[in-house]
């Protein structure tokens, strides 16, 4: 038995906290579904019997979802409660355990977000970065900015694309879904006017179109310097992607609101997308990530991250079809040492676990009632 096992194996869970958040956005993010000028975030806490915690947070879209995860993850605490620290274990025990209700959305998050915790709590008890812990090497990993360039004027999206290549940006994203192509298009020339060459460009849509529209505005957006072109239509419709999978050159990117590593299998099995970024939240924790990984390599398709950086950061340093880090900097508001990117990368992360530290009193400013 390896230094770092030998410091896990006798971890046992004694409690989980949480407290939720609600920070405000450097940027208004007006999406195709909603504009959103604050992040509701629920802060996990989980403490063992040795007194190592282990940390780790999840957006939450919405305040109302920050209560409802907390409630589940209550109840899913209970039930591990005195357990040994093996989160695949764990895993499998509460899936069983919540079956009937259905281990998707709300369910899903609280367990991604227990999970989290405590991966985060064995790496802390080895003395090892979460991506060491994972068989990963801690790197610095290259980050596209997706704080801002909501819907907006051609004007005012150009403007904002320039400040964020703060850091040395070299991708940002566009988020698009106009009432027409042609204000689609208004606003995509006027941002790739603004940006550099050597910048990327990613646009996404949020769902907000049906496959025909997807279609036309997707052969439309390929010969406009795009990088690729996010959830078009509905991300469930598989069919409807890979008919424009197929149909375009433009890469087609999905995955943030797979459930679970089965629906990474499924879209990939069905040809609905060349690119894939799962949301850690969403797709199992650190123990489902790690099997889509898998399932991304076997498949040879490029993986990216969705949102939650600090946690994504380790994951994507474990990812052998690693792509791109979405950076957000939403935790600046509460984090104890907010990160800064460093010449277009998130840094390296040589602290245990995952390396997230709370500041208390911003914590309490900014404290959910």
């Amino acid at each position: 038995m390896t230094a770092a096992a030998t410091a896990c194996s006798g971890l046992r869970l004694r409690s989980v906290s949480c407290i939720a958040v609600e920070v405000p956005l450097r940027y208004v993010l007006g999406t195709s579904a909603a504009t959103v000028r604050a992040a509701p975030l629920l802060l996990v806490e989980v403490l063992t019997e040795q007194g190592i915690v282990g940390r780790s947070y999840v957006f939450c879209y919405r305040r109302s979802g920050a209560r409802s995860i907390a409630t589940v993850l209550a109840e899913a605490a209970e039930v591990v409660r005195g357990h040994g620290i093996a989160p695949l274990a764990i895993a499998a025990l509460l899936e069983r355990r919540f079956a009937l209700l259905g281990v998707t959305g709300v369910v899903r998050m609280a367990l991604s977000a227990l999970d989290m915790a405590l991966w985060d709590a064995m790496a802390v008890a080895a003395g090892v970065p979460l991506a060491v812990l994972l068989g990963g090497i801690p790197r610095p990993l290259r980050a596209y900015n997706s704080c801002g360039l909501g819907l907006m004027t051609p004007q005012a999206a150009a403007d904002e694309a320039e400040v964020l290549l703060e850091g040395g940006m070299q991708a940002v994203k566009l988020r698009l879904g106009y009432a027409t192509l042609a204000d689609d298009l208004a606003v995509t020339r006027a941002v790739r006017r603004r940006l550099p060459d050597a910048v990327q460009l990613l646009v996404d849509y949020n769902q907000a179109l049906g496959r025909v529209d997807a279609l036309e505005r997707g052969r439309a957006l390929q010969s406009e310097g795009v990088a690729w072109l996010e959830e078009p239509i509905r991300h469930d419709d598989l069919a409807g992607n890979a008919e424009i999978a197929r149909a375009l050159d433009l890469p087609l990117q999905l995955g943030e609101n797979f459930d679970g590593p089965k629906d990474l299998l499924q879209a990939l099995q069905a040809g609905a997308c060349d690119l894939v970024m799962p949301d850690v939240a969403r797709i199992g924790g650190v123990s489902g990530w790690m099997q889509a990984a898998g399932v991304a390599h076997a498949h040879g398709i490029p993986m990216s991250s969705h949102l939650m950086p600090e946690v994504s950061a380790h994951l994507l340093a474990a990812t052998p079809t690693c792509h791109w880090l979405e950076y957000v900097d939403w935790t600046d508001a509460i984090a104890a040492q907010p990160v800064r990117i460093e010449n277009g990368c998130w840094p390296a992360s040589e602290r245990p676990g995952i390396g997230l530290e709370w500041d208390a009193e911003k914590v309490a400013r900014y404290r959910m009632e």
